[in-house]
Parts: C-alpha cells; sequence; structure tokens
C-alpha cells in the first residue's frame, strides 16, 4: 500500500464548514499541496455527495483519465488544504469556476 503525505494531517483538519458530505479532489492538490484553479459542481450523486470536483488546473488529460489520481474527501478537508473556495460552495449544480490568477478569487469559467 502506497504511504501517502497528505498535504493536511488529520490532526491539523479545523472545522471550518459543517462536513458530513464529500467530494473529489485530485491528488495535486491533496498531496503535491496545490491550491485549487478549477472546480465543478456536478448533480450529487447520493445524499452524501456535495458534488464539487476540484482540481489544481495543472492536471493534463493522461492524468485526469487516471482514477488513482483522485480521492473522495470530506468537504471540510479541501476546504482546510485551500480555505478559499468556502465562499462558493453553495453555489448551484452546474457551475464551474477558475481561480483568477495570483488571488483568493474565483470567476465563471468562460467557453
Amino acid at each position: 500500500m502506497a504511504n501517502f503525505k497528505y498535504k493536511v494531517k488529520p490532526e491539523e483538519v479545523k472545522d471550518l464548514i459543517p462536513s458530513g458530505r464529500y467530494c473529489y479532489a485530485s491528488d495535486k492538490i491533496t498531496v503535491d499541496g496545490e491550491l485549487v484553479g478549477y472546480m465543478h459542481r456536478e448533480t450529487p450523486e447520493e445524499a452524501e455527495d456535495s458534488g464539487w470536483r476540484f482540481y489544481s488546473g495543472t492536471e493534463d488529460e493522461e492524468y485526469v483519465e487516471n482514477p488513482y489520481h483522485f480521492m473522495m474527501f470530506d468537504l471540510n478537508y479541501i476546504a482546510n488544504c485551500d480555505p478559499a473556495i468556502i465562499p462558493y460552495l453553495k453555489s448551484k449544480t452546474g457551475l464551474e469556476l477558475e481561480r483568477v490568477e495570483g488571488t483568493d478569487e474565483f470567476r465563471p469559467v468562460q467557453d
């Protein structure tokens, strides 16, 4: 079994938002320590699913196609990795956001 070193250790996690709902996040965020660069909210798969999916924005197609690069996390854990996401977490399903470079702000993705 791999020995991952996560960005935020379990004993360091603070209650930043109500927990109990999960999301999916790239290892680029949770292991490599990159900030969230892109996030979108899908229709939840089940009641415990927040629908949120988080990427650093540096993942290429090959990386994204490998399911071992993504894991399910409590949404509060990802908020601990990058608190800049917190103001956006109540956004509607279908929303796609990208980080404004060099800031803690996100904007809707323009096609």
